[in-house]
């Protein structure tokens, strides 16, 4: 190659990179409120007014719940009022950063949701307007994380325990859970603050964001997930799944797990 080759080559590097825009991509709009994409946002199936509770929310969280992308909690936060849903991280309860959690732990009038093989049906439990509970305690986390933060907390297992018995399957069909029983925190939450204040009403207006965001995400590409056990039983489970939990899927035997 000659010195006249070079300088054109030179020449034309020059007018190719003078052709690459000086200002960055646009960005895409993402609301302030959500944190999501501006055309997926579900801000606008939350209430029309946030909803007033006796009974305040207090959410138990993994601190792996915070890296994904397609949480519920933040859900709740925005569909109550504010202070009504309390939100302590960790993977123990209580610790000396939770501030006034051991007050709430050691309260008779707090619910922990939790599916224990002690846990009464909330039905029960909540049977008139004097006794309903002041605080609603839900684990969230996926079902090894409840487990394993609900037996390395011993104030838990001394709380009253309530479950949900129910003949629902999930509605948040883009996540995987365990088995045809199990809900997401939001569900759970949901279901177990409608009967506590009895509004059944109120399910389906905390419900709304959680549709929506299935909603777009199934229009962007994603597919609705079976259940782990209804997977196992069919043998399409393609996961590592030890003996003993592939026999109680198998069995369908609800595992005793936090939500997820």
């Amino acid at each position: 190659m000659n010195g006249m080759d070079e300088a054109l080559d030179v020449v034309k590097v020059w007018e190719d990179l003078s052709g690459i825009p000086a200002d960055p991509p646009e960005m895409r709009n993402i609301c302030n409120r959500c944190d999501r994409p501006s055309v997926v946002c579900w801000c606008p199936y939350l209430p029309a007014t946030p909803l007033k509770t006796r009974c305040r929310l207090i959410v138990l969280q993994h601190p792996a719940e915070e890296r994904r992308c397609l949480r519920t909690v933040p859900m709740l936060v925005q569909s109550l009022e504010p202070g009504s849903c309390l939100i302590f991280k960790g993977k123990k309860f209580p610790s000396n950063r939770h501030e006034n959690l051991a007050k709430i732990l050691e309260s008779e009038d707090s619910l922990l949701l939790y599916p224990s093989k002690e846990a009464k049906d909330i039905s029960d439990v909540v049977v008139d307007d004097y006794r309903r509970p002041q605080n609603l305690i839900v684990i969230d986390g996926t079902w090894d994380q409840a487990r394993s933060m609900y037996y390395n907390s011993p104030m838990l297992k001394d709380l009253k325990q309530v479950r949900l018995s129910l003949d629902a399957v999930s509605e948040y069909v883009i996540r995987t859970q365990p088995n045809e029983g199990c809900l997401s925190t939001l569900e759970a939450a949901a279901w177990a603050l409608s009967i506590i204040e009895n509004r059944p009403s109120m399910r389906a207006e905390l419900l709304g964001p959680l549709h929506a965001l299935c909603s777009f995400q199934l229009h962007h590409g994603a597919v609705s997930h079976q259940s782990k056990q209804f997977l196992v039983q069919l043998d399409a489970y393609t996961k590592p799944v030890g003996k003993r939990t592939r026999k109680l899927l198998r069995q369908s035997v609800p595992l005793t797990s936090g939500e997820s």
